[in-house]
């Protein structure tokens, strides 16, 4: 890997953390006081037992849906060649590498397989075959596996330059006529406490394990499965699965376009509990996040609601703690990258433990998207609605601008609201030209394989501060010249930053990391503009040693900094 540090740019780095040294104390200060807390440590959402890890056991970090993590990379500007990392095919899409009960491996679920990875001693490596998908969406001709040549081919070539006819012609030329459907697969996946990995393929439900966990060589086997969720739905017709999770008592939680389903971990259909969500066009279309209590927080293109798994039932009384609002949500869906109108978040928990306030976000479906906070548990007494809210419950909510400018028609997001104490982070995934990939907006894999090098990209993102003596929010710092195409961003403890994937002419694809108080540019990792930089709707991720894990359009990277 070719790694060069622009003396310059670290010197602008020294300079400025010497002039901001006392400024952030301060700022920390502040924030400590806004989480109500004296103690520097921000509060963590409980782990959940039957979780194969605390980190990375679920898509998007953990139960509340966070994405933060303890680990971060080194500050600096890096330039990476992508085609001489260890990678680990897979694609169109891997959301995320999820960890293992061992924590020398790790499970890679992608839209046309399952791997397993040996991560020890700075290796990145496919310990045996691949576990190629085992059902996929029903179309004809049918979808079908996909080699790592192929995969490796199109993350070596540079979308600069190519028209949506031609990617689409490569797109099929490499994985076949119906594509576009492999991004209903692998959305969203869970590993569990006995290394059991559950993910979604197709219509269908299925539970994967090693053939031999005393030696991963020995392959991947499929456990269960469930290829007709029907079943399981009461009868329900459901258009797709949208989300996995776990309770805290250990059942798994199957998220369907219009309703949930909780059932236990052997797949036994007598134990289903399905809950509607939705009729006509109120639809979910992103995943859940869930506490310690079972309580399930769950949102539809109209309504958050707050369900509670009683251990043998789904309720939404009231006298359970259960809840429902409706939010802005207009009927508008925006031009390309998000997948309906409504919000296009995961709902993410915020406050914990002593915390005064305990919340639960989302971006909302505005136009020019609001961040919404909602009162988890009970409404606070003598609480007055806030003004231009949908609903009691919502404890507050602020336009979100990016610092673009006021004509902008659109500030949208498909990515969910990163967390970290009460502070909260967004981007903006719609370009403001976007009328040559509007045409094709249906067909999400082709836009994201050409917005940026091809097309106009987004730009915008915004910090959050969440004031619990106020019940109020505060926008904490703006940068309208950061790109975020479709790459859910992450929050680094450790580092103090957040970190997007983005592509600019300048500098092609990459990962631009912030100071999470101010908003400064302290890293950078360049990858140039082969498709390998292109994270499309994956997550960013970073191992214990400042490794980044780049899950990739062709597939998780390794990435080691040698500073």
């Amino acid at each position: 890997m070719e790694i060069t540090t622009k003396s310059d740019f670290m010197r602008k780095f020294t300079l400025w953390a010497a002039m901001s040294s006392i400024a952030l104390l301060v700022l920390v200060a502040c924030s400590n006081s806004d989480n109500g807390q004296t103690n520097p440590e921000v509060s963590k959402p409980v782990s959940n037992p039957y979780l194969s890890a605390s980190l990375y056991g679920i898509t998007h970090i953990d139960s509340s849906q966070s994405d933060s993590t303890p680990y971060g990379p080194p500050t600096g500007r890096f330039m990476v060649d992508p085609s001489r990392q260890p990678i680990v095919n897979g694609g169109l899409i891997t959301i995320m590498t999820l960890a293992a009960t061992d924590p020398d491996y790790m499970w890679a679920v992608s839209t046309d397989r399952v791997s397993y990875v040996n991560k020890q001693s700075g290796q990145w490596s496919r310990v045996s075959a691949p576990y190629n998908a085992p059902a996929y969406y029903p179309v004809t001709p049918p979808l079908e596996s996909v080699s790592d040549s192929i995969h490796q081919a199109f993350g070596e070539m540079s979308a600069v330059g190519m028209n949506i006819l031609g990617m689409d012609l490569k797109l099929r030329q490499n994985y076949g006529d119906n594509y576009f459907y492999r991004v209903l697969n692998g959305n969203y996946a869970l590993v569990d406490r006995d290394n059991i990995l559950y993910a979604n393929y197709g219509q269908g439900i299925y539970a994967f394990k090693l053939n031999n966990p005393l030696d991963p060589s020995q392959g991947i086997v499929l456990h269960r499965k469930i290829a007709d969720t029907s079943v399981i739905t009461g009868g329900t017709q459901q258009r797709r699965v949208v989300g996995l999770s776990l309770t805290y008592d250990g059942y798994l939680i199957v998220v369907f376009s219009q309703g949930l389903t909780i059932i236990n971990r052997n797949f036994d259909v007598n134990s289903a509990q399905f809950y509607q969500l939705g009729t006509g066009s109120e639809k979910v279309t992103n995943s859940i996040s869930v506490d310690e209590k079972n309580c399930i927080y769950v949102a539809t293109n109209r309504t958050m609601r707050k369900l509670v798994w009683t251990g043998y039932g789904i309720s939404d009384r009231e006298s359970d703690g259960a809840w429902s609002s409706p939010y802005d949500a207009p009927e508008d869906i925006p031009p390309v990258i998000k997948f309906d109108s409504g919000t296009g978040s995961t709902p993410t928990l915020m406050g914990f433990g002593a915390d005064a306030d305990k919340l639960v976000v989302i971006t909302d479906g505005a136009k020019r998207m609001n961040l919404v906070a909602f009162w988890r548990d009970q409404i606070p007494d003598g609480f007055v609605q806030k003004p231009g809210t949908a609903s009691r419950r919502i404890a507050g909510q602020i336009s979100v601008n990016c610092g673009l400018p006021q004509a902008t028609e659109w500030i949208q997001s498909e990515q969910s609201v990163v967390v970290s104490g009460y502070g909260a982070f967004v981007v903006n995934n719609i370009p403001v030209d976007t009328e040559a990939l509007s045409r094709v907006a249906a067909n999400k894999l082709l836009v994201v394989s050409l917005m940026g090098p091809a097309y106009p990209t987004s730009y915008g993102v915004e910090r959050f501060q969440w004031d619990p003596a106020k019940d109020e929010w505060r926008s904490v710092w703006v940068r309208d010249d950061v790109s975020s195409t479709s790459m859910i961003p992450v929050h680094s403890q450790s580092k103090n930053m957040v970190l997007v994937n983005g592509y600019t002419d300048e500098n092609g694809w990459e990962v631009t990391g912030m100071d999470w108080d101010s908003g400064e540019t302290v890293h950078q990792t360049l990858f140039g503009r082969q498709n390998f930089g292109n994270g499309a709707y994956a997550l960013l991720e970073y191992l214990e040693n400042g490794d980044l894990l780049f899950n990739s359009i062709v597939g998780p990277m390794r990435v080691h900094y040698d500073y």
